[in-house]
């Protein structure tokens, strides 16, 4: 009989991998004035579980103890792929909250740079 661990890991791997579908990434194609569009994202999967108790050394009465365990997805989307008859181009998405983000970034550093450069002494 398998540990209450490794139950638990090929329950959550299972339903991980009915939910890991080529779909997920690459959506359904659309036609649209004689070109396909194909959405695109990105997918990741996360799962954990752990088991414990009170064992021989715990002082407990063996097999008292629980197990639990939980996974994730996360889907993204990422840009789309054009399909014309004369080329194929992937046309990213721009995420603009990352960009401002990234953007008042780098505006704290370079001021702190001037400061530390020019103050006065």
């Amino acid at each position: 009989m398998p540990a209450p661990t490794e139950e638990l890991i090929a329950t959550i791997s299972e339903s991980l991998k009915a939910a890991a579908d080529v779909k997920v990434v690459y959506g359904e194609p659309q036609v649209i004035e004689g070109r396909t569009i194909i959405p695109v994202a990105v997918a990741s999967y996360g799962f954990g579980a752990g088991s414990g108790g009170r064992g021989r050394w715990g002082g407990g009465e063996r097999g008292e103890g629980g197990a639990g365990g939980g996974g994730g997805v996360s889907v993204k989307p990422i840009g789309c792929l054009e399909i014309t008859t004369e080329r194929t181009r992937f046309i990213p998405i721009v995420d603009v909250n990352r960009l401002a983000t990234l953007g008042l970034i780098a505006l704290v550093v370079i001021l702190f740079w001037f400061r530390r450069t020019f103050r006065r002494q």
